[in-house]
């Protein structure tokens, strides 16, 4: 079925000509000359083959057409103007599953704090939580991740994201660790025992790359996916763990563990909340990601408020 050619642009002129019933003042209204209201009232009556506007005297009456179409034409425009706008959400309203992939740390320490907001605003909202494996941006682009808070240096073009801050590694230890309280040499550190945590991010490939440059190589005896188990073999053994010195800050504060700076060159960590182009203008997504951001950016266990202590 075909569609008959007409003007959209001319669907605005029109509705203000029904309603002012008057050329200067439609102008005025539509910011356009007269003259340019008057051209598109003889377009508009050429293509609707009625001549809508009748001067009688001084004014201007409706046709009969002209009046038949007053209601229907602000309810197209009215619809018109909520397609090109978008849905509008409301948090309260919501139920839609989102996708949060992060490491054990973020689930532990800060999801709490962001369904707490969430149950507030959105009691409708669930969540699903997953595992974030470093440097697979396809679980945002292809696997229904909607937002991963993470450690990025380069970030793929199609992502978009917001900085939360940046911290730099620690090398932290138990109390009691017979290193504990001195400046580590590099040799020191790189033959003592470490823990290393493989899930949630790479925060430690720079370590080995260093160390490889002085001819070292450092031990790990250990390799663990969570922060959680790192914390309680951390404080329960003489090894040592790089971490970024914010955890080490959340860590010394569940157990007596003490940390060093790196006998390394300078690095830092900058940590980003990501999601993928494809959700950059969903609204239900932009309430979600500006709540969540908040919430990390405002958490005591995060790395914003470490650096304002």
């Amino acid at each position: 079925m075909s569609l008959p050619s007409f003007n959209l642009n001319l669907l605005r002129t029109l509705d203000v000509l029904l309603e002012t019933r008057n050329l200067t003042g439609a102008g005025r209204l539509l910011g356009m000359t007269q003259s340019a209201v008057s051209r598109q009232l003889v377009q508009l009556r050429e293509q609707l083959r009625d001549p809508l506007l009748i001067r009688e005297g001084q004014r201007y009456v409706l046709s009969e057409r002209a009046e038949s179409l007053r209601a229907p034409l602000k309810a197209m425009l009215a619809d018109m103007a909520a397609l090109m706008d978008g849905p509008r959400f409301d948090p309260a309203l919501c139920t839609r599953q989102f996708v949060i992939s992060g490491s054990d740390y973020i689930a532990d320490h800060m999801l709490p704090e962001v369904m707490a907001v969430l149950g507030a605003q959105a009691p409708g909202v669930r969540v699903t939580f997953r595992m974030w494996e470093s440097g697979h941006y396809r679980l945002l682009a292809d696997e229904g991740v909607d937002l991963v808070p993470t450690v990025a240096h380069i970030l793929p073009d199609s992502l978009h994201g917001r900085a939360m801050g940046e911290d730099s590694p620690v090398c932290a230890m138990r109390a009691g660790h017979p290193l504990a309280g001195q400046a580590l040499s590099l040799q020191d550190y790189a033959c003592a025992d470490h823990l290393d945590i493989g899930g949630g991010g790479d925060k430690s490939s720079f370590i080995d790359q260093q160390l490889a440059r002085a001819g070292l190589v450092r031990r790990v005896r250990l390799n663990v996916p969570f922060y959680s188990t790192a914390l309680r073999l951390l404080a329960a053994n003489d090894l040592l763990l790089t971490i970024p010195e914010h955890v080490a800050v959340a860590f010394a504060r569940q157990a007596a563990i003490v940390w060093s700076p790196l006998p390394l060159d300078a690095h830092t960590y900058r940590y980003w909340l990501l999601w993928h182009a494809r959700s950059q203008h969903d609204p239900a997504h932009q309430w979600l990601r500006n709540l969540v951001h908040q919430v990390l950016f405002q958490s005591i266990h995060g790395v914003s408020q470490f650096q304002r202590v």
